[in-house]
């Protein structure tokens, strides 16, 4: 019997320690889903994030609840909607920093740290109940000047910072790092050159020809209605993509920022292996909301077409042999990733938390009451972005511009562009009042809404 209990006692030690896993987590700015080369782009190098997708699990229908960096980083920070969170600039409010997942992997005993871009400030106290470390790095400028008098590309400098941390660590104290870059956002500043790019990625594309957008018939921005075609997508538009120069200029350094990315990912990974981390150290890639680039005579993000709301999402974890290279077809979130990287240190998911674990699905074991569907939702005081909130649910998504008086209904089934507004179709009636109704059912648990639903 004695035996008996010691042999108990091990195994939930060896269980104990295997939910202690290392994460790194990498969070991009302004990258659509399929600014990859493992979704699908046809000139982009990124081999090390592609080898993440080839040993892990690729997500092909994830998501942000709010397309604009400071919101969706805010939402993956607290694991909310923003009409939880309720932020909109400045300090996020501690009431929802107290159950972050930052501050819940330090309290279980990691180590953490914050590298890059923030977007939001936080209470000191709660700051340092998050982080070991907290090295906040913003863009304008990209390069930064070192105490040496050189200068160094925020990416290349944040990756740094991460790459001192790890090597820091020891294998008896598990850690989390987040790298959070500004790339590959634009400097909006520079009306030259929008996409400052590091050095490691200057000798690419250098001949090639860029890909015109996908949506690039102006027939499409003509059909818009006036207060999208009058609102800051135009005009970050005729900033960087409104002549073929433009573009051309503009696309092949905005690719290099993305390879720069790839870059630091193989930098990470080099040293994670240096010191024996490899195979517990679970990998998260992502973006904070994605990007038009030109689509539909578009720039930016923040509305509610796919080229917004679409992001990539690359899971890794070393230890699951079983199921590598998997293409993962649920629908997935921003706000699920707090959820996940707990999940995976063994804790549960706070109940004030909208997301949740991704692991069942990378293990295969969807939960029977998965989502199909899931609230997008975009409020500001800016006067030239449009507020909205929506439905985008597998076949149907709705969206309603309430201070415009207007509201889309498209089938993705019958039109994946999004061409075919079928709000006032005849055909479509039923199926309008039912997304309109499981929108008021959606937002209402959720508390306060910005605007009200007719």
């Amino acid at each position: 019997m004695k035996y008996y209990f010691l042999l108990i006692t091990l195994l939930s030690a060896i269980a104990a320690a295997e939910t202690k896993k290392n994460i790194v987590f990498f969070l991009v700015d302004d990258q659509r889903h399929d600014v990859l080369g493992c979704t699908g782009h046809p000139i982009i190098q990124t081999p090390n994030i592609d080898k993440l997708a080839d040993q892990g699990a690729l997500f092909e229908n994830a998501f942000v609840t709010t397309a604009t960096c400071w919101i969706s980083r805010a939402s993956i920070l607290t694991g909310m909607y923003l009409r939880k969170h309720r932020f909109q600039g400045g300090t996020i409010n501690p009431k929802y920093t107290a159950t972050s997942y930052p501050l819940m992997l330090k309290q279980a005993g990691y180590r953490t740290a914050y590298f890059g871009k923030t977007h939001f400030k936080l209470k000191k106290d709660h700051q340092k109940m998050m982080f070991d470390e907290f090295k906040p790095v913003g863009r304008n400028p990209f390069f930064k000047k070192m105490p040496d008098g050189t200068k160094r590309h925020e990416t290349d400098l944040i990756t740094d910072y991460a790459v001192d941390f790890i090597k820091q660590q020891s294998s008896e104290t598990p850690f989390f790092v987040a790298l959070n870059f500004n790339a590959t956002h634009a400097e909006d500043n520079d009306k030259k050159d929008h996409f400052p790019y590091p050095p490691s990625a200057a000798k690419l594309y250098t001949d090639m020809t860029m890909p015109l957008p996908k949506l690039n018939d102006p027939k499409i921005f003509a059909s818009q209605p006036d207060f999208m075609r009058n609102s800051m997508h135009q005009d970050r538009y005729k900033w960087r993509w409104d002549t073929a120069e433009k573009y051309q200029h503009n696309m092949r350094n905005y690719l290099r920022m993305a390879s720069g990315i790839d870059f630091a990912v193989g930098r990470v990974m080099e040293v994670l292996k240096a010191k024996g981390f490899d195979d517990n150290t679970l990998i998260v890639y992502s973006a904070d909301n994605g990007y038009y680039a030109g689509n539909r005579g578009f720039a930016g993000k923040w509305t509610h077409y796919e080229e917004s709301l679409r992001v990539p999402l690359i899971i890794f974890d070393p230890q699951q042999q079983d199921k590598r290279g998997q293409k993962i077809g649920a629908m997935a979130l921003n706000i699920d990733l707090g959820a996940t990287m707990l999940d995976y240190a063994g804790l549960e998911t706070p109940k004030e938390y909208n997301g949740r674990s991704l692991k069942p699905l990378i293990e295969g074991n969807k939960p029977s009451d998965w989502r199909t569907d899931f609230l997008g939702e975009f409020f500001s005081k800016h006067k030239t972005i449009p507020n909205w909130e929506g439905i985008r649910a597998e076949r149907y998504v709705y969206a309603h511009y309430e201070e415009n008086g207007y509201e889309f209904l498209h089938d993705l089934q019958k039109d994946p562009n999004q061409l075919v507004n079928f709000a006032k179709n005849p055909e479509y009636k039923e199926i309008l009042k039912k997304m309109r109704a499981r929108l008021k059912e959606t937002t209402e648990p959720l508390g306060k809404t910005f605007v009200k639903i007719k």
